[in-house]
């Protein structure tokens, strides 16, 4: 009998068992590969061409690699920008605070829900739902209780707290409270954020918590040690790798966050952050090279951290 068993061969010579399955792994992620290069790759390197590219939306029907004109005018305009920099900070100041007060909420409920009581898992479930909840959901849900004209949190404030007169949480740039200026509307974007993914940091910090001995925090109780101590030098160290994990990705997210702020308040009231700048420059102002240089500009800003992040890493493993 004859074998219909396909033999894979190498310069005419048939591939050995080793050989055979290199290529089939190869085979195997050869999909995922395209998938990767056609909407990542490729989509990159064409934000690449364009962003040193003297061009606007409306030449994209009309485009070529031959009639392209390569300039550093859009990185120039982008830099000398004051409103650049000024979404700059802001992008700052809103990852730096999203991501400190989702994970300072994060490990508040972790460790509230810690001991098991009646109903943990139920509570443990309730506290999922602002991170499960689409995001048009969510903020529609905020922009209507924080509605001038009929929000609660409106109603609630003239009637109980005394407010003189209702506040547009959602466009007021800023506001004295005590004679100190606050930003209203990058302090509600930013209450939102830590709001709708402060469950993440939950999770992360809560599994992190059913593997901890308990045998340590056993044994400073029997030697007098409180529970403050207790927190601060036997349990924060061993949430130390996740904890920096998670300031990593929270802060990469927050940094290149655009759907919540977008929806909430469309940038208006101080909260104009580089990814509603990106949108701006393509939608408003159709410059599509402008916007593709700020892209870049961002992602090149969120290199260093990664290189920072990796630096860590490598250096607590020496």
């Amino acid at each position: 009998m004859t074998s219909n068993r396909l033999v894979f061969t190498r310069w005419g010579r048939p591939l050995n068992r080793s050989q055979r399955d290199d290529l089939h792994g190869r085979l195997l992620v050869s999909p995922t590969m395209l998938v990767v290069l056609a909407f990542v790759v490729l989509p990159f390197l064409a934000v690449l061409v364009l962003a040193f590219a003297d061009v606007r939306l409306v030449d994209i029907p009309r485009l070529s690699l031959d009639r392209l004109t390569l300039t550093l005018a859009n990185f120039r305009s982008a830099w000398g920008s004051d409103r650049f920099w000024s979404a700059l900070g802001t992008t700052l100041a809103y990852a730096a605070c999203t991501t400190a007060g989702a994970i300072t909420a994060g490990l508040v409920v972790a460790m509230a829900l810690r001991r098991p009581f009646r109903g943990r898992g139920l509570v443990r479930a309730l506290v999922l739902i602002p991170y499960v909840l689409p995001v048009v959901a969510a903020t529609t849900i905020w922009k209507t209780l924080l509605n001038t004209e009929y929000g609660l949190v409106n109603a609630v404030g003239r009637q109980l707290i005394g407010w003189e007169d209702p506040i547009a949480f959602l466009t007021t740039r800023s506001q004295e409270l005590g004679g100190i200026p606050i930003p209203v509307a990058l302090v509600t974007v930013i209450a939102f954020e830590v709001w709708k993914t402060f469950p993440l940091a939950f999770l992360f910090i809560t599994a992190r918590l059913q593997v901890s001995p308990k045998e340590l925090e056993e044994a400073a109780a029997i030697d007098g040690a409180g529970k403050v101590r207790a927190f601060f030098h036997i349990v924060l160290p061993q949430l130390r790798g996740v904890i920096a994990l998670l300031i990593v990705l929270r802060f990469i997210w927050s940094f290149q966050n655009f759907n919540d702020i977008y929806l909430l308040t469309g940038g208006a009231g101080g909260t104009e952050v580089l990814a509603v700048r990106v949108y701006e420059e393509l939608v408003t102002r159709a410059n599509i090279g402008t916007a593709s240089a700020t892209g870049l500009l961002m992602t090149a800003m969120l290199l260093v951290l990664l290189f920072v992040y990796a630096w860590m890493i490598r250096r607590e493993r020496t």
